[in-house]
């Protein structure tokens, strides 16, 4: 079932709507960090001024300079680990789009799914943003603790994160929020084990950036499966 979903997801990469999501998550992702580090700079010049005084040093003004250019590595270095999530947890708003996308290709006989609102979307955006980060972030010290094991480690978090909430969103389409937690529940194995799928190519730059729409069709299709498997072949 993991496998034939992910397949039926790659083929339709060039879909027109997957594009439009892709770019959407991008680039509003590069403007959320954009603006973090601004608000950090900002900080920094209300915290330090153009100078300050420091014990034995006396009066200063190149140390909001060094505040600066430390936070801007700072900053490259957890974009490097945050992209990604963060990507997902946004393009997480659009999925709608992109299981359309896969239901009118390839579940055609399907009735209308249930749209959730725009304000409901945003609130498990936001959600799922924190909990994403704030799991990386912790995930460091377990990357430095455990190092031999950091990569199975990132690939297990994310896979677990990724796959709960990217089947809970696209289940919710159709039977509703209580009722994709059961299913989320039911299917607790094969939905981590699709997401570990998905967090694999995390570690490939660029390629990582396709895993939230890949992800959202696969999840699709694999919900779409569950829901053959339970009506069985007879309807």
């Amino acid at each position: 079932m993991i496998f034939a979903s992910f397949f039926k997801a790659l083929g339709q990469i060039g879909d027109p709507r997957f594009r439009k999501v892709l770019f959407l998550g991008v680039g509003l992702t590069l403007a959320l960090l954009i603006a973090a580090y601004a608000g950090v700079l900002w900080l920094i010049q209300v915290a330090v001024g153009d100078s300050t005084t420091l014990p034995l040093l006396g009066e200063v003004t190149w140390l909001g300079d060094l505040l600066s250019g430390a936070s801007f590595l700072l900053m490259i270095v957890l974009s490097v680990f945050l992209m990604v999530p963060v990507a997902s947890a946004i393009t997480s708003m659009f999925l709608d789009t992109v299981a359309q996308a896969v239901e009118d290709r390839h579940y055609p006989h399907l009735p209308p799914a249930s749209i959730v609102p725009f304000g409901e979307a945003l609130r498990d955006t936001i959600n799922f943003l924190g909990v994403i980060i704030g799991a990386n972030i912790v995930a460091l010290f377990l990357y430095a603790l455990f190092t031999p094991f950091a990569l199975f480690i990132f690939w297990g978090l994310n896979g677990y994160l990724l796959g709960m909430e990217y089947f809970q969103l696209v289940a919710m389409r159709r039977v509703g929020r209580a009722g994709a937690k059961t299913l989320r529940k039911k299917h607790r194995l094969t939905i981590w084990a699709a997401g570990v799928l998905m967090a694999m190519p995390l570690s490939i730059p660029l390629v990582n950036l396709l895993i939230p729409i890949v992800g959202a069709a696969t999840f699709t299709h694999i919900f779409h499966a569950t829901q053959a498997r339970r009506v069985g072949p007879s309807g």
